[in-house]
């Protein structure tokens, strides 16, 4: 019995040290404190088309009435100024538009001027828009109406392209009603 006694005494004791050494600590869990997100700012894809611009374009004007027509190479100044409500961009645009040695049925036609309303839709770096408007050749007051595109090169410079057209009644001398077209590619400064 003494032998026994002695292998349960020494069974507990080697218990007994084999569980305190595997006794650990008590792991202490710290409260995890919340972090606070801010919202993204939208992103702009190519900046904001509001503000003014002044330009320079170079194209090809034709002119023509019921019996006769001409075209000749044009050159032009324009400046006008836009606002933009996100994806909607809305401005207006006064533009002179010059032509040499271009007549129609004995008529010069030195050039076109235009007052526009343009409205357009913001693609970022681009914008794309319809134009539409009041003209004036040789005394007589007409309607304009077109599409174009600008595109940014830089925050403060563009380039672009713009087609018009145009229906003058009852130009003097002419025979019927005068129309014309025009396309031109543009070059802006915008401040």
């Amino acid at each position: 019995m003494k032998t026994l006694t002695s292998l349960t005494v020494m069974a507990v004791v080697a218990a007994g040290a084999a569980q305190a050494g595997s006794m650990s600590e008590p792991v202490v869990e710290t409260p995890v404190t919340p972090v606070a997100v801010e919202p993204a700012a939208p992103v702009n894809l190519g900046g904001d088309w509001t503000g003014g611009y002044v330009g320079l374009s170079f194209g090809a004007l034709s002119i023509e009435d019921d019996s006769d027509d001409d075209d000749s190479a044009s050159y032009g100044v324009f400046g006008g100024y836009d606002y933009d409500f996100g994806r909607f961009v809305l401005g207006g645009e006064l533009e002179y538009q010059g032509a040499d040695d271009l007549s129609v049925n004995g008529v010069d036609y030195d050039g076109i001027s235009r007052a526009k309303l343009r409205a357009g839709y913001d693609a970022g770096p681009a914008l794309v828009y319809l134009t539409g408007g009041a003209a004036h050749v040789e005394d007589t007051t007409g309607a304009t109406l077109g599409l174009g595109m600008d595109y940014k090169i830089t925050d403060n410079f563009t380039i672009g392209a713009e087609y018009l057209a145009d229906k003058f009644d009852d130009v003097d001398d002419a025979d019927g009603d005068v129309t014309s077209d025009s396309i031109a590619i543009r070059g802006a400064f915008r401040f």
